[in-house]
């Protein structure tokens, strides 16, 4: 029988084995062994396919007989085949860094079985990819307008009908751009008019409206008037809002409140969180009782919108002016039943001023002198912007970008129709302007519609998302952040986005105007970018979800819409509580996951199984007012690039998080890292470590070792860029100058002590030569000599403890080239320090200068040619200061004084009718001063 079985096995089974089964296997094999070769042939598909989709776009917004229906299909079959070629790169790339298992226990084999099982499936994806594209090739409808994909073993470069968006941008400026809105010209007419309504008008509380169509300038002539010296004058309250479209009453008013709150100098109530509406607008009719107001309310679109505010604000007959823009008339004659209007619409710019605009844009580099040869094409390009102060920036900016010559800009010109209709001008001018960006720099434009209207996102944490995203491409010499850094210029340089910058000019936060952000909107719907929830809004979750933003929901049915989606980045923006089935699902739900970013007020855990995201690259957690748990099964995640736990309390960081060897910005809130004390310095990528507490120690007195071997490993942390430690004592201060000796890449640094008694007494032999922001935080035993050592210094803080140490400073500071910004708190000894003083050409280049608790000096001495360049001057809690300082008047470009805790006779000085200094009022733009 079993010779039967043998013989049946031998004349059957293994011919069958022969012919079939090892051919498969050998066709396995070859396809394992092929995929390298595959991945790098598909992403240069993938590259090929982005270029055309970029050119068939173009020509899909160009079509103004509406035939792109068919060119818009093309593109969203194309769309999803990049998609799907993303993942397989993705799934790629995780494989090949999980270490292959030892073949040779029972264990090993399961998991080796499973790798070479999951790059089959990974095989068979790029075969089947590869024959959609082909099936998409193949149709007429890719060769339209003369388009068509090469495929990869085709050699040329695919051909086009028109031009394609290859000019890239010339002479772009290295320094950080300053996005300053008195370029904008034109409006000293109106402006003068708004400024004589609001201080000459009458005791009644009036509206002041300014009506135009997006993109007029509205904003920026209020925000001239806001500032206005007469006005800061005139007005003892000022408060600017932003409104827009998406608004709560509640909202408003409690930001009403905390800006009131905060420009008298006063802690907000802790129960305002708890107020309802009546309860709200009772406390800001508190507020404005007695004081003579100038309220903004900027964007607003809603008509009921007076009708949510009216009572808030009191006419308590002191001349109170309300300050309303709008495209809507309508919003402005909704306040005219209960209060008096004056009403100007904004018209658009004359050609002359248009013109003056578009060359200060164009020709920034030549002091806005428009050359010879491109006046006359100048001149239509102007003409085809219509007045429209926003069209004209975009337009001069992107022109700024091209070679002044005089063909190029003829062809740029004949883009630009002139019959288009009135919204689709400017549509069109930013489309245009869109268009012209590199592929990478589109992505990076569309990553805003993820985020509301008028949402203010921080530069570092658009940079971080950019660079999860693989938006940010390697540039020889630089770091990822720099790159990223550079592309939010280059956005900034082309008017595209609005950017606020520090003293030292780099971008601090930064946002998009409206008009910019309905033209990137409508590009997500077209490109199948990002889907937007929210309670006002859902975005159709059809097809494909790439990208996911959710503002203000709490929607039980929200994950069934999206489980099935391809989400790589999933941005939870709300004020409200989420799902916790919603949270919880999160890692086996989205498991692509690139980007996670949860901000909301309900937060409750941090899922367990959160290790899963084993593609994840951004992660931020923001649970307001909890403490959390981190998860152990976050050491999972080996890809993470930034770790923010920076508004988040955590009772324990797991010491699994030392296992994350790509991280490169790890952000806490005073976090404890003694359990990462023994592997903390193998996290070699880490550029951001902030902020560390040191302080938490049973006995004070003692060295606590495991705080040394903590700041020792810090030490080995070589590409660290910046470095913050809270509640540092004076015990470890040796132990910490040497860590910081290690790290020479070293740009911000920040260390503050705890208890009234340390001291900071650092000795940097070899201070890092980067750095330019330093903030001691505590008593200086000695001033440190080393500060004088950093020619890069552009910020410093430091808190003296004696006041020959005051000397020491401005000995060792003053000639510094680099020092924009000083802040200085006074020695506390026993004599004290009589005068302040800074001779003729001190401190050039300074332009922030805030000096503090000098409680015995009594005067101020500036020469004529010291603080040449200072924009804004700040003395706090010098009560022994008897008049302004002298020589004030020299600082010819101070533009804010801002004087806090002087004494009564100081006040005389000042005083409006008797006071000999009032003058200061009339020489810097905008003074403050307050007594005591």
């Amino acid at each position: 029988m079993c010779d039967t079985v043998l013989s049946c096995a031998r004349d059957h089974l293994l011919p069958l084995a022969r012919d079939h089964l090892l051919p498969l296997l050998k066709e396995a094999a070859d396809m394992i062994m092929g995929i390298p070769k595959e991945i790098v042939e598909i992403k240069d598909e993938l590259g090929r396919i982005e270029e055309f989709i970029s050119n068939a776009d173009r020509v899909a917004d160009a079509d103004e007989n509406n035939k792109s229906q068919g060119t818009r299909g093309m593109i969203n079959q194309l769309i999803e085949a990049t998609f799907r070629i993303e993942d397989v790169i993705d799934d790629y790339m995780i494989c090949e860094e999980q270490q292959l298992p030892d073949p040779g226990c029972a264990a090993g084999a399961a998991n080796c079985f499973k790798t070479m099982s999951l790059r089959l499936q990974i095989a068979y994806k790029i075969q089947n990819i590869k024959s959609r594209i082909n099936e998409i090739r193949d149709t007429s409808i890719v060769r339209v307008r003369g388009f068509q994909i090469n495929s990869s073993s085709e050699q040329g470069a695919s051909s086009s009908g028109v031009n394609s968006n290859t000019i890239l941008l010339q002479n772009l400026r290295k320094a950080p751009f300053y996005m300053d809105e008195a370029d904008v010209v034109g409006f000293e007419e109106p402006k003068n008019l708004l400024i004589d309504w609001l201080v000459r008008g009458r005791k009644k509380r009036t509206v002041v409206s300014v009506v135009a169509m997006g993109g007029q300038g509205k904003t920026t002539l209020a925000k001239k008037v806001f500032d206005n010296p007469r006005v800061v004058k005139h007005f003892d309250c000022h408060v600017w809002i932003t409104v827009s479209q998406q608004y709560n009453a509640e909202g408003l008013l409690r930001e009403m409140l905390h800006k009131l709150y905060k420009e008298k100098g006063n802690d907000l109530p802790k129960r305002i969180n708890q107020m309802d509406r009546d309860s709200l607008v009772g406390e800001v009719r508190n507020c404005l009782q007695q004081q003579r107001y100038v309220v903004v309310f900027d964007d607003v679109w809603n008509i009921c919108f007076w009708d949510e505010i009216d009572f808030a604000m009191i006419d308590n007959k002191n001349s109170c002016k309300i300050i309303i823009t709008t495209r809507n008339m309508n919003v402005v004659n909704a306040c005219k039943k209960s209060s008096f209007v004056e009403v100007h619409e904004l018209k658009p710019l004359t050609k002359e001023k248009s013109l003056e605009l578009f060359n200060k844009k164009a020709f920034y580099d030549l002091n806005g002198r428009c050359p010879e040869n491109l006046v006359d094409i100048s001149s239509k390009i102007v003409e085809k912007c219509y007045g429209l102060p926003l069209a004209i920036v975009v337009t001069g900016g992107l022109l700024s970008c091209k070679d002044r010559n005089t063909i190029e800009w003829y062809k740029f010109n004949e883009n630009i129709k002139p019959e288009l209709k009135e919204d689709s001008k400017i549509k069109k001018i930013l489309a245009l302007s869109y268009h012209d960006l590199p592929y990478n720099l589109k992505l990076c434009l569309l990553y805003f519609g993820l985020y509301p209207e008028d949402y203010i996102v921080t530069s570092k944490t658009l940079n971080q998302q950019w660079i999860a995203e693989g938006y940010v491409k390697e540039e020889r010499g630089k770091t990822l952040e720099e790159v990223a850094e550079g592309y939010l210029i280059e956005l900034t340089h082309r008017s595209l986005i609005q950017v606020s910058t520090r003293m030292d000019g780099t971008i601090r936060g930064c946002h998009v105007h409206d008009m910019v952000r309905a033209m990137i909107l409508e590009k997500c719907e077209d490109l199948s970018f990002c889907n937007n929830i929210s309670d006002e809004k859902q975005s159709p979750l059809t097809g494909m979800v790439r990208r996911l933003s959710i503002t203000d929901t709490n929607s039980d049915n929200l994950m069934k819409s999206i489980e099935n989606s391809q989400v790589r980045s999933l941005l939870v923006l709300t004020s409200k509580t989420l799902n916790e089935s919603f949270v919880s699902e999160i890692p086996t739900k989205f498991r692509r996951l690139k980007v996670l970013l949860l901000l909301d007020d309900g937060f409750l855990e941090v899922p367990e199984n959160l290790g899963s995201l084993s593609h994840l690259k951004y992660l931020r957690l923001w649970g307001r007012g909890r403490t959390l748990s981190l998860p152990k099964s976050i050491g999972m995640l080996e890809n993470l690039e930034t770790l923010d736990l920076s508004s988040t309390k955590f009772n324990v960081i797991p010491k699994d998080i030392c296992k994350l060897r790509k991280l490169r910005h790890f952000l806490g809130f005073k976090m404890s890292l003694i359990q990462l004390k023994d592997d903390i310095g193998d996290m070699t990528s880490l550029q951001t470590l902030r902020d560390v507490c040191l302080g938490e120690e049973e006995n004070e007195d003692e060295i606590d070792e495991r705080v040394v071997k903590l700041i020792q490993e810090m030490g080995k942390l070589k590409q660290l860029r910046e470095l913050v430690l809270l509640d540092v004592r004076g015990k470890y201060m040796s132990v910490i100058s040497s860590s910081i000796n290690e790290m020479q890449k070293m740009e911000k640094l920040s260390i503050s002590t705890i208890g009234h008694e340390a001291f900071i007494d650092m000795d940097l032999n070899s201070p890092p030569p980067l750095l330019r922001n330093v903030k001691l935080n505590g008593k200086l035993k000695n001033f440190p000599e080393w500060i004088s050592k950093l020619q890069n210094l552009a910020k410093l803080k430091v808190q003296l403890m004696y006041s020959k140490q005051t000397d020491d400073l401005t000995k060792l500071l003053k000639s510094m080239p680099s020092l924009l910004s000083l802040y200085v708190s006074g020695a506390d000894d026993d004599e004290g320090l009589k005068g302040l003083y800074f001779l003729d050409g001190w401190f050039k280049n300074l332009k922030r200068l805030y000096v503090e608790n000098f409680h015995n000096s009594s005067y101020i001495d500036i020469d004529k040619g010291a603080l040449g360049s200072l924009k804004a001057l700040y003395i706090v809690s010098i009560p022994q200061l008897k008049m302004l300082p002298t020589g004030i008047q020299h600082l010819q470009k101070l533009e804010v004084l801002n004087i806090r805790g002087v004494s009564e006779d100081f006040m005389k000085t000042i005083a409006p009718d008797e006071g000999k200094e009032h003058w200061i009022y009339k020489l810097v733009p905008s003074v403050k001063i307050t007594p005591s």
